[in-house]
């Protein structure tokens, strides 16, 4: 596996649009390929596949917590290997985060091989990588749809969210956490201006569920000071005063957790992905047979290697710490996230909402048609919409 660090410096929203907006017309001869105007649901016949006929697939309306994640057969989908191989890179901002481990490991496994794919991941921050998808320099991008993205999509691009990433554990406690001043009850922490320290701005997804919780205690995206820390920095300046609350990611919370001195607000949504993979015109347009390799062995190895609690396994605990290249005891400390490569209905209206409360929403919301394509993997697992 490929990998190249970037280290240039995080644009701010307003820039990036504009940015994405003036590589449209670098972009526009690749368009000007009738096979790039191609629409990968037409023409497609979708066949029933083995092992994935009963829990294959759920509705994307059901939003239960406690919702039972799709799941295959163990190796199925099976491979389905294209007649010439494709090169394919996908940029990631980590290859060291857990939720990326099921790319990872796709890789290692040599998954995407089986389909024909020569993938290759790129360790590319998300406002990098975005105007390259856009233009078709890479094809797709294990990221988010953020306030970058959807604003770039209201500008004319073709970047979908085609499948999810995961959601947390019921016991994960990764989330927005509260200093309680003297007398405070954890059951309402008044949290109109106070200080919320954090490594992810308010376009990030997070903010749906930032804004979830502040609301609780009388707060929202638009009645804190937000103070954007490096990820050492975030729990330090929690626990000597210089913010009163930040969202802490696993398994930082575990340093917090348990003290009474602290307050756990809230999380992500139970049984609601947030992130997963972005396509771009390549994926989408050109190729969607690639398209639907990279998803089928991206399913495939959610559920050979992470359909359910996979942290029970030791010797797979191992092979996914140095996969990582993370200390096992840092991967144990947390419980098992659940692999899910659905996507729920309305998550986008609700995380653009939240980008307009907090003031990063450029033009008219995006309609969920526009940002979300389920078909690829609808394709991968047999299912006829």
């Amino acid at each position: 596996m490929h990998t190249r660090v970037r280290t240039r410096k995080t644009w701010p929203t307003a820039l990036l649009a504009a940015t994405l907006l003036a590589t449209a017309t670098a972009g526009c001869a690749k368009e000007d390929d009738p096979k790039a105007t191609a629409d990968p649901a037409k023409a497609r016949t979708i066949k029933p596949v083995e092992g994935c006929a009963e829990n294959g697939w759920t509705d994307p309306a059901d939003l239960a917590p406690d919702r039972a994640p799709a799941r295959c057969d163990k190796g199925a989908p099976a491979p389905q290997k294209l007649k010439k191989k494709r090169k394919i890179t996908v940029a990631t901002g980590t290859v060291s985060a857990e939720y990326v481990a099921p790319l990872q490991m796709a890789v290692e496994k040599g998954e995407f091989a089986k389909e024909g794919l020569d993938v290759e991941v790129k360790v590319l921050p998300t406002p990098d990588a975005l105007p390259l998808l856009a233009k078709g320099d890479i094809d797709a991008q294990w990221a988010a749809p953020e306030a970058a993205v959807m604003n770039g999509i209201n500008g004319g691009f073709t970047i979908k969210w085609v499948a999810s990433n995961y959601s947390s554990d019921p016991k994960s406690r990764s989330g927005l956490w509260v200093r309680l001043k003297d007398g405070q009850s954890a059951k309402h922490v008044p949290m109109a201006g106070r200080t919320l320290g954090t490594m992810i701005g308010k376009g990030s997804v997070i903010a749906y569920p930032m804004s979830k919780a502040l609301k609780k205690h009388g707060g929202g995206l638009d009645k804190v000071d937000f103070r954007q820390l490096g990820s050492a920095d975030v729990l330090t300046a929690l626990q000597n005063g210089g913010v009163d609350s930040a969202w802490l990611l696993d398994p930082v919370w575990r340093k917090v957790d348990g003290d009474e001195k602290y307050a756990f607000l809230g999380g992500q949504p139970q049984g609601e992905p947030l992130g997963g993979l972005l396509f771009g015109p390549n994926l989408l347009q050109r190729d969607p047979d690639a398209g639907v390799a990279f998803l089928r062995a991206y399913i495939r190895t959610v559920n050979t290697y992470f359909a359910g609690d996979y942290k029970k396994d030791p010797g797979f605990v191992t092979e996914l710490a140095k996969l990582l290249k993370i200390e096992e005891s840092v991967l144990k400390s947390t419980p098992s996230l659940r692999m899910d490569w659905e996507i729920r209905s309305g998550t986008t209206d609700r995380l653009q909402a939240a980008y307009r409360e907090a003031g990063v929403a450029e033009g008219k919301p995006v309609p969920e048609k526009k940002a979300v394509d389920r078909r690829l993997y609808a394709e991968a697992v047999g299912h006829k919409p």
